[in-house]
């Protein structure tokens, strides 16, 4: 049986492609995004919408086209993600 991810774990896995995969400071691109968290562009269109106005991300204009990048806010969101993530883990409970 094929098992689904939640909201808050593609969330965790926009985030960590935002901080993780870019080695620059330039932002990832939607379409990369998308096939990294492998979800379709209208539902990562409103997840992008609301992680920039609780500023987990920072949206950025270049050459005509909207980038991301994780904020501090992010980052620190993302960290306490992860631990809470584990330690539900060890307690056989699935987030």
């Amino acid at each position: 049986m094929t098992e689904y991810r939640t909201h808050m774990k593609i969330i965790g896995d926009i985030l960590s492609t935002t901080r993780d995969d870019l080695r620059d400071e330039d932002g990832a691109t939607v379409t990369y995004l998308i096939r990294k968290a492998n979800i379709s562009h209208s539902r990562i269109s409103r997840i992008l919408k609301t992680l920039v106005s609780q500023g987990l991300l920072e949206q950025i204009e270049s050459q005509g086209s909207n980038k991301y990048r994780i904020s501090q806010t992010g980052r620190e969101f993302l960290q306490a993600y992860k631990t809470f993530t584990n330690f539900a883990d060890n307690f056989g409970l699935n987030i």
